[in-house]
């Protein structure tokens, strides 16, 4: 299959990137197709456009879990990984430890989807402004906050 047909039938949506063969897999625009569709398909790029913070971007700006396919360096690119917690806060799980404790990723975070509260660096379980817009989008988020801030949110109640 030649690039033109590949572009044709994701556009379609008739395949996916893991359809094509290894050197569709490699070509940029091919896989810019493909991740504008489904994040996800980050999965079967080729190694160097895991590592490039265009198609990155474009991927998890559709689905922030595909974070956990892009190369380590940008998993620690905070343009990134704001990008990808905006869209799914889960995504934090998959950021560099030094961006899991950066408040502002981890506001974002935790405003998409309380329950990413459990992948915060310690110092920022235990920040209450934190905790609190966790708890605002999801109760259930209080199990990951620190227990002294817990048991004094609940003293509150």
């Amino acid at each position: 299959m030649d690039k033109k047909e590949a572009l044709k039938k994701i556009k379609e949506g008739d395949l996916f990137l893991e359809d094509f063969d290894k050197k569709l897999q490699a070509d940029k625009e091919v896989v810019l197709a493909a991740v504008k569709d489904n994040g996800l398909s980050l999965e079967y790029a080729d190694k160097k456009l895991k590592a490039d913070k265009e198609v990155v971007l474009a991927a998890v700006k559709e689905c922030g879990e595909a974070l956990d396919y892009a190369d380590k360096k940008l998993k620690a690119d905070k343009e990134v990984v704001l990008e990808a917690v905006k869209e799914c806060g889960e995504a934090l799980g998959h950021a560099d430890k030094k961006l899991q404790a950066d408040k502002e990723v981890v506001l974002a975070a935790v405003k998409d989807d309380g329950l990413a509260l459990q992948y915060a660096d310690k110092k920022l379980k235990a920040d209450k402004e934190v905790v609190l817009e966790a708890v605002k989008d999801n109760v259930f988020a209080l199990e990951y906050a620190d227990k002294k801030l817990k048991a004094a949110l609940k003293d509150k109640q």
